[in-house]
């Protein structure tokens, strides 16, 4: 595999079950280019290691007044300049193309499984954890796939260089073989200190990045409350802890870099001292003793690849078991499913809890617990990220489905959708029909003055649809986004359309324009909207009411209002006194509780307006100074 052809058509399923089994199923996957790159690092190596050899093979002829060798020499020394300078060039671009495409191939990974996951990623890994798998993490992955091979090269030259030592001058090349795996393994009784501190460093950078990540999505928020300096006292220490972390791992693996430097030096004296005493006895020559020198002299150039094996391990083992945790996380059901592909109509039907959708209708939802609601939003979808029954789309159950046939059927807005950064058009490009135009839908989502604040915002934008979001839409409102997010969904005109309270940050007059805007576009398709806001309950064609889980109640919204108080105490925000009062037939002890007025005319809308009329507030306030 080759930069130019990435991404790869098939990044392969990894081997998940430990950051050590990651890391070696993807040395194995690019055991091409290990192979590629192992051949020219022993180029390389073995052409530096021959060096001293022709120097020594120059000095002992020029000693002897032989030419022949003279030339010799050089002329081997010209080839192994030759082999060192194809051996380093191409050992680079090998080692690279290793490192980028085990890097691209752990990208593609985490992508496939964030898209396979889907809103269930998030509730079961924070997201920054998976930010800093997905950045810094994946480089740390490829610097030691592409390692290992430069350390194989090593390895192999160093123990033929000891080999061609003890045959060419046995009395020295015993102390070199006897001296180099001391220096070799000098430094294992540090590397498990080195390896516990580089994971302390990383945790505390994984828990830094994800509390940066928090406060820059709720920075708006953070501002509005006057928490902003709170949050970023916090981010400030938790960034001096990985401060303090970072040096105390720097300082272990300077200790090893200095071993790493003491060691050969005290060889290399080793050597020179051993090899003089010999040379005065006449046991070696000249030549032989600078070979040897030499040779001792270039080994610290591999050498330096044990220590930097060992710091591509300890920094890449914690960033693999991160990597492997998330691709470890699967669905509760196959993404491939037992049915062959197809788009089921009918009736909408979670047999967990008894709700029922019918066809072409729009079906209101109002539970007790938000949680809940979540969970059975994504229920509804087909293919949840717990195990459970399957809900039925005309009588199919979408867990049978492939996850693209279920994602095609019934498409689920989530509470927090999110926003690409790009062009509107670009964010409104998805899948669909075709039945419903970019415009009709923006028209039903009310975002008329968000296309002007687009425009506005963005220089040399003269179509609003040109203008550019920003990541995650930060440069919007809370409502503003919900709007974009709730047309890109009614574009894409599935066959079932599930949304979780699409306007929680919208306003009264805005949303009551919204639900007769969805209603009318939805006009015959199936339509589950979770929410508690009257506006959008008094439009639904069925309001389906569960408190535990359970359908307690199903009707239309007036009518529920008088029936079932439980319904009445989650739409009006009543408190747990008002709500006894209600179940009495008084409000504080003396006065009879009012009739609720209708959201149509001055009563109650969600609990966020001052929709109330005069009359009910001065009610209200003599029902308060009476009970006080």
């Amino acid at each position: 595999m080759q930069i130019q052809d990435l991404p790869y058509p098939d990044p392969g399923v990894p081997d998940a079950r430990s950051g050590p089994r990651f890391l070696w199923w993807l040395f194995r996957n690019q055991l091409g280019g290990q192979l590629k790159s192992l051949a020219w690092g022993l180029l390389h190596f073995a052409s530096v290691s021959a060096l001293p050899f022709c120097v020594g093979l120059a000095i002992q002829a020029v000693v002897d007044g032989s030419g022949t060798r003279l030339a010799l020499a050089g002329g081997v020394m010209v080839l192994c300049c030759v082999g060192n300078a194809l051996g380093d060039t191409f050992l680079h671009r090998a080692a690279v193309t290793n490192w980028i495409t085990a890097a691209a191939r752990v990208q593609q990974l985490l992508a496939h499984r964030t898209a396979l996951l889907g809103s269930a990623l998030t509730r079961r890994v924070a997201a920054g954890e998976v930010v800093a798998v997905s950045t810094g993490d994946v480089e740390k992955i490829g610097w030691f796939v592409e390692a290992v091979s430069r350390f194989t090269a090593a390895a192999v030259t160093i123990v033929l260089v000891c080999v061609a030592l003890v045959v060419y001058q046995p009395a020295l090349g015993v102390v070199v073989v006897v001296g180099l795996p001391v220096l070799a393994l000098a430094v294992l009784p540090l590397l498990p200190r080195a390896t516990r501190r580089a994971d302390v460093q990383r945790d505390k950078a994984g828990r830094a990045t994800e509390l940066a990540s928090d406060t820059v999505a709720g920075l708006r928020v953070l501002r509005g409350i006057g928490g902003e300096e709170l949050f970023l006292d916090r981010y400030r220490d938790a960034s001096q802890e990985v401060r303090h972390a970072a040096v105390r791992s720097a300082r272990m693996w300077s200790l090893i870099s200095a071993i790493q430097v003491l060691l050969p030096g005290l060889l290399l004296i080793a050597v020179v001292w051993h090899g003089v005493h010999l040379a005065r006895e006449g046991r070696i020559g000249v030549g032989e003793l600078v070979t040897v020198y030499s040779s001792v002299m270039i080994l610290t150039y591999p050498l330096r690849h044990f220590e930097e094996i060992a710091m591509a391990y300890s920094f890449s083992r914690p960033s693999a078991k991160r990597a492997a945790r998330v691709l470890s996380l699967e669905r509760a059901t196959d993404s491939g499913g037992s049915r062959p592909a197809e788009t089921p109509t009918g009736d909408l039907y979670d047999p967990a809890t008894g709700l029922l959708a019918p066809a072409g209708r729009l079906t209101a939802v109002v539970c007790g617990d938000p949680d809940a609601a979540g969970r059975l939003a994504e229920r509804l979808g087909g293919h949840p990220s717990e195990q459970g029954a399957s809900a039925l789309l005309g009588g199919v159950p979408l867990d049978e489905l492939p996850l693209k046939s279920a994602r095609t059927a019934v498409l689920v807005q989530d509470k927090d959708p999110v926003l690409l950064s790009g062009t509107l058009r670009e964010l409104l490009d998805v899948p669909a029909s075709g039945a419903v135009t970019a415009e009709d839908a923006l028209a039903a989502a009310q975002c008329g003055d968000v296309l002007t604040a687009l425009a506005q915002g963005s220089l040399g934008a003269d179509d609003p649809m040109d203008a550019r979001i920003t990541e995650r839409g930060r440069s919007l409102s809370g409502g503003q986004r919900q709007r974009l997010a709730l047309a890109r969904s009614l574009i894409t005109d599935p066959e079932a359309l599930v949304l979780d309270e699409p306007t929680s940050a919208v306003d009264s007059h805005t949303e009551a324009r919204i639900a007769e805007g969805v209603r009318a576009l939805r006009a015959g398709r199936t339509t589950v909207v979770f929410t508690s806001s009257p506006l959008l309950l008094d439009r639904a064609d069925r309001i389906v009411f569960l408190p535990d889980d359970e359908v307690a109640a199903v009707g239309v919204h007036r009518e529920l209002l008088q029936t079932e108080p439980r319904y009445r105490a989650v739409v009006t925000r009543e408190t747990d006194k008002e709500t006894a009062a209600h179940r009495n037939g008084t409000t504080a002890g003396s006065r009879p509780a009012k009739p609720l007025p209708d959201d149509r005319g001055n009563g109650p809308t969600d609990g966020r307006d001052d929709a109330l009329s005069d009359d009910d507030v001065l009610h209200r306030l003599e029902e308060i100074e009476e009970t006080a």
